[in-house]
């Protein structure tokens, strides 16, 4: 089970990150604004709001502890997912997921032994897997740098575009899985009291909405903002649900094991409405006037791309077909100035094969029509350096008579 829930994160993540063109990732990786928010919530705002719903519920130990260990946990890759459905700025998310798996290392268990003291006065993090934790988290950095080089060495949108499809599969193949496996764990979930239910979801629910404000205020782009608000309040709920089970035992098991499946539940449900109101307030990157399964199985980050590198190319183009054009307005000019046949043909010139939209054509056109304002000027110029050498030349001619003339007067 483990091997196969692995296999399937790695496509997951893989299958994200190869998506992503990696000039956006480079730019978004320089975007210290949204990632810092992002880390903030996940690794001081989230673990604070966990201790304050546990210590103000009075929860029991098997059920506090386990929520602490969720809320001090890393965000979970679902969020990539999520974040890839629904047309936010993948290229953040997963920028926000490869710099929040390394400073978990550090802060998932110095979060966990800090709030776990303060409430119970325990060390819950000598109960973590560490070898678990490191397999999930190595698996997650390895799928991102691949992703990243293969997409890289590609440099292809119709990669980008299947490497999005084997991510979502991935990401909907793993929540089967996980809820197959939850659904033979005997949590009873659906058998607690009203107040469990409501300090399992408090945490995510007030997170999703401190980081809406905190994005609002902070982030220019509503892409980005969305993006933000799911990285920081989806965790990695499998992190806890080892911990429950090398914790607990028996009806505290039982306790225990309810909080992640719940947690998991609220989660989907809480962020498949935020994405879908976003969506439909035009915070996404796809149009709110796009049918929605169209928007759900097609990524705009892709084709957004795709449009950039569209117009660079055009761009591109339109300087190269000005520089043609002024070029062969500098020779047509140097021709006209021997022969007045190839300036009568430049003049009327008028090819019936090339498209009279184009930019080549607008631009020999209009210094065409330069030229032909220039023409009396120019015609003057020549009548006056004609007259000006015939009269050099009548005068030249005439010297030497006068010269005559001089010595015949001073004889």
């Amino acid at each position: 089970a483990a091997i196969t829930g692995n296999c399937l994160l790695f496509c997951l993540v893989f299958g994200m990150s190869a998506t992503v063109d990696v000039r956006q990732m480079e730019r978004q990786l320089r975007n210290r604004k949204a990632i810092c928010t992002a880390i903030g919530m996940q690794f001081m705002v989230l673990p604070l709001i966990g201790f304050l719903v546990v210590e103000c519920a009075q929860v029991d130990f098997a059920t506090g502890v386990t929520l602490l260990v969720i809320t001090t946990s890393p965000g979970g890759s679902y969020s990539n997912w999520w974040v890839s459905i629904f047309n936010g700025d993948l290229a953040l998310s997963i920028s926000t997921t490869a710099v929040s798996t390394f400073v978990s290392i550090v802060m998932l268990p110095l979060n966990l032994y800090f709030y776990s003291k303060l409430t119970f006065n325990d060390n819950v993090a000598d109960d973590i897997s560490y070898v678990a934790l490191f397999q999930s988290l190595s698996a997650v950095v390895l799928a991102i740098g691949l992703g990243i080089y293969v997409s890289m060495n590609e440099d292809s949108h119709k990669f980008n575009f299947y490497a999005n499809k084997l991510g979502n599969m991935a990401g909907i193949c793993l929540i089967v899985f996980s809820a197959i496996l939850s659904n033979g764990g005997g949590a009873k979930i659906w058998q607690r009291s009203p107040s469990f239910y409501a300090v399992v979801a408090a945490p995510c629910t007030i997170g999703l909405i401190v980081a809406n404000l905190l994005g609002y205020w902070l982030l220019s782009e509503k892409p980005e903002l969305v993006t933000i608000s799911i990285e920081s309040c989806y965790q990695n709920v499998g992190i806890a649900t080892s911990v429950a089970l090398s914790m607990f035992e028996d009806d505290d098991l039982i306790e225990a094991m309810g909080v992640p499946l719940f947690y998991g539940f609220v989660e989907a449900v809480l962020l498949g409405i935020y994405c879908f109101l976003s969506w439909r307030l035009d915070w996404t990157k796809a149009p709110s006037t796009d049918p929605f399964l169209r928007v759900v199985s097609v990524s705009y980050e892709v084709l957004q791309a795709e449009e950039q590198e569209k117009s660079v190319s055009a761009d591109a183009q339109g300087m190269k077909d000005i520089e043609f054009a002024i070029k062969k307005h500098t020779r047509s000019i140097d021709v006209r100035a021997v022969s007045t046949e190839s300036d009568c043909t430049y003049t009327n010139y008028k090819d019936e094969n090339e498209d009279q939209s184009s930019l080549e054509y607008r631009m020999r056109n209009f210094c065409v029509s330069i030229k032909k304002l220039s023409d009396p000027f120019m015609d003057l110029c020549d009548s006056v350096l004609l007259s000006m050498k015939s009269l050099k030349e009548n005068i030249m001619g005439q010297q030497p008579e006068l010269e005559r003339k001089q010595d015949g007067i001073l004889a």
